[in-house]
């Protein structure tokens, strides 16, 4: 493989509004991308958790039963190695050892698990991206903060810590999503996160129509919060919450950065 990346998200408790798997799918239709393996079902799955579906084709009628599928996109400079499926409800510490075996065989630079978490960020506002690592020399080499967080985990962080203890430099980005605007699909998270994918790839991905459907989406929770004066002045008190506390950030000199480092990646391409 040319220089491959791991990027992975799963259906349920780490993916609000579907916004981390949208990325997977958007990543896989915009590129050549050639399924390599799923893992069994049978293993991992309780079905009454997760039921098959029932599919109807031009050859008839069709059980898809749920499952993590692992793929390869072939983007121009590199290969992306991508992992979906929903949050397995049986063994992860097995799901776990079987995935990262077959990271280690593809040695990958960098293993991206994706997330998105109910918050109290103003849709109007760019939905904040969380970034993380167990690994400290890669936080450092990031400038991540350190995470605090104890308590309940999900598949994301059992598979980040597997790779973590095999060896394997891993970080997690979490888009923030409004909780009050929490149905899918949020194209505003899914391009936050595809955003900070690109700077961790240091590549230019094809965006394709999803910026003008985050527009859309954004001005779409626009007209439904003026409808409703209470709505409205709630989302009015977040956003001001959020200017104050970014206010510090907010400097000319780190959106002249941000500015340029997006037209330096968008060059190569150019």
């Amino acid at each position: 493989m040319r220089r491959p990346v791991v990027v992975g998200a799963f259906e349920g408790w780490n993916d609000a509004a579907d916004a981390a798997t949208a990325v997977i799918d958007h990543i896989a239709s915009s590129y050549p991308t050639d399924l390599i393996f799923e893992l069994d079902s049978d293993d991992y799955y309780d079905y009454q958790m997760v039921r098959p579906q029932v599919v109807n084709d031009d050859d008839g009628r069709e059980i898809v039963w749920p499952t993590t599928s692992v793929s390869v996109s072939h983007l121009p400079g590199r290969d992306v190695v991508l992992l979906k499926g929903p949050e397995p409800n049986l063994h992860w510490q097995r799901f776990c050892t079987s995935l990262v075996s077959a990271f280690r065989s593809l040695e990958p630079e960098l293993v991206i698990l994706l997330g998105a978490m109910l918050t109290d960020s103003p849709h109007s506002r760019p939905l904040p991206v969380t970034a993380a690592s167990g690994d400290k020399a890669l936080a450092r080499a990031l400038g991540l903060e350190s995470s605090s967080y104890e308590g309940p985990t999900g598949i994301t962080g059992v598979l980040g810590d597997a790779c973590r203890r095999a060896g394997l430099r891993e970080i997690s980005l979490w888009a923030s999503v409004p909780h009050y605007v929490a149905a899918p699909p949020n194209p505003k998270a899914t391009l936050a996160l595809l955003s900070r994918v690109e700077d961790l790839l240091d590549t230019a991905l094809e965006l394709d129509d999803l910026p003008e459907l985050a527009r859309a989406w954004t001005r779409g929770v626009d007209e439904l919060a003026a409808e409703d004066t209470e709505i409205s002045e709630y989302i009015e008190s977040l956003e001001a919450q959020q200017d104050e506390n970014e206010l510090p950030q907010a400097t000319g000199d780190s959106i002249a950065a941000e500015f340029e480092r997006y037209l330096r990646r968008r060059g190569q391409d150019g």
